[in-house]
């Protein structure tokens, strides 16, 4: 697709700014009674997908009545677990494809698990069919496809409901409000961590698919030509056509509660950057494993992140949210510190506005409702918490190369991100002691996005907006929203 499709395509999907208006009416959707049987069915088996059979079996009145992954093994499997964990309350269909699922009117529901060059599609045919949607996270591959998604809730009126299970937690949507309300002044960093030790994925040579593996399936609309083992069944997170890297894998879940406490009025940000890299492994994978990425709201309002992959001795995991105040007030831990202050308070603040149940319940909640907006984690939230992922990562992905040291930071005058960039820096360098000769950092441009058009604007434009939609195969086209 040329970077003028590509465009084009943006462009036909009516970006002129988002209606924050969720749209659900008894006309869209399955009608559930309050009383009747949520019907569901449940598409990638490995991984989150088995969380989600586990959600599913444990709610109230939920039957799983499709169970859908090209992996003829792991299908099979799955079909086994759910008629005998059910006790005979679901006893599934195993297909490879869930339009077969899509197709049957008596299916209110599914639940996409499966990797995430799927996960937009999926949703946009779910909504098409008149079906609810739960979708892991992040809800869209890119930029381009997650608006598709927005324009398929409006014109269909479905719940979807991001699986960012923190959305369903009271003491955090209490906290933003609390943030949002000026409790501790004005918000001007919300920052999120996700730091856990992995390790590296080698290499495995270009071979035949597994004939248990129906490998067309499997990589759907992505431009994947050749299989190789490690895309199949968890390290595709580490390729940019099947993945986005873990700064949206585990990352979303951070990076949503970091753009959740910011003012409630700001959609997108207006400019990100990154740096980073994949040091240490000489692995097959391509994503960073070290990041640090910055975006600024136009309220002025920034969101830093961490990512820190590698491990070491003593590695300190963090998958965690702080947040820092314009008098110099800070929120680490669950404790505030005023500024210039050793001694933390306790946090504490009334509960949230959220749907109960947890983030299964709330879902079949909402199901039976029909109301979108219900969801802990709408369609708006995903995109919102999904696009600033996507830009940090386009930084990464449009960066160059520079002599690893603390010097290689390009930050202008953000003495913040300086600060939060060498914390990192000395980590890499002294923790996990890289040394200087032999390893580079890459350094993304300053990228400025039109949070109106959900386009690039400015310097690096041209490329920047080539990366906001995928290609994809001829078989499984993402539609415009024009035509969705």
């Amino acid at each position: 697709m040329s970077q003028t499709t590509r465009r084009g395509f943006l462009q036909d999907t009516g970006v002129k700014g988002a209606s924050l208006l969720l749209l659900g009416t008894r006309a869209s959707g399955n009608i559930i009674g309050a009383n009747d049987r949520v019907r569901i069915g449940v598409a990638g088996l490995n991984g989150r997908g088995q969380s989600h059979i586990g959600g599913w079996l444990g709610a109230d009145n939920v039957e799983i009545a499709y169970v859908a992954d090209p992996d003829k093994k792991v299908l099979d499997r799955a079909v086994s677990v759910v008629s005998t964990k059910s006790e005979g309350k679901s006893t599934p269909k195993g297909v490879p494809d869930i339009r077969a699922a899509l197709d049957d009117g008596n299916v209110d529901a599914i639940s996409v698990a499966t990797p995430n060059h799927w996960h937009s599609l999926l949703t946009i045919w779910g909504a098409q069919a008149g079906k609810h949607v739960y979708v892991e996270k992040p809800m869209s591959h890119d930029v381009g496809e997650g608006r598709v998604v927005v324009e398929a809730q409006k014109k269909y009126g479905v719940v979807i409901q991001h699986g960012t299970q923190r959305r369903s937690d009271a003491r955090i949507a209490g906290l933003h409000e609390a943030i949002q309300a000026g409790k501790f002044g004005k918000l001007k960093i919300s920052y999120g961590y996700c730091c856990k030790p992995r390790g590296s994925i080698g290499h495995k040579p270009v071979s035949a698919p597994p004939e248990n593996l129906d490998w067309n399936t499997w990589r759907g609309p992505a431009m994947i030509d050749e299989f190789h083992a490690n895309y199949v069944h968890y390290n595709w997170h580490w390729f940019w056509k099947s993945g986005n890297g873990d700064l949206n894998n585990q990352g979303t879940h951070q990076l949503d509660v970091a753009r959740w406490a910011v003012d409630t009025d700001q959609t997108h940000p207006v400019r990100a950057m990154a740096i980073g890299g994949r040091f240490q492994w000489n692995d097959q994978g391509e994503t960073p494993n070290t990041m640090f990425g910055l975006a600024e709201y136009p309220n002025g309002q920034q969101v830093f992140f961490n990512v820190r992959n590698v491990n070491y001795d003593k590695y300190e995991r963090q998958v965690e949210n702080e947040y820092y105040f314009e008098d110099g007030g800070e929120i680490v831990r669950g404790k505030y510190y005023a500024k210039g202050s050793d001694k933390g308070e306790t946090v504490n603040v009334p509960d949230g506005k959220v749907t109960p149940g947890g983030n299964w319940g709330a879902f079949i909640a909402a199901c039976r409702a029909n109301d979108p907006t219900m969801a802990n984690g709408n369609v708006y939230d995903a995109h919102y918490g999904c696009v600033l992922g996507h830009l940090m990562n386009n930084s990464y992905r449009l960066g160059t190369k520079v002599p690893f040291n603390a010097r290689a930071g390009k930050f202008e005058d953000n003495e913040d991100a300086s600060e939060h960039f060498m914390k990192l820096h000395d980590t890499m360098s002294n923790g996990v002691g890289l040394p200087e000769d032999g390893n580079d950092y890459v350094v993304g441009p300053w990228l400025t996005f039109d949070p109106k058009t959900e386009l690039h604007t400015g310097a690096h434009a041209a490329e920047a907006n080539v990366l906001l939609k995928d290609e994809n195969r001829k078989e499984f086209p993402v539609p415009s929203a024009a035509s969705v």
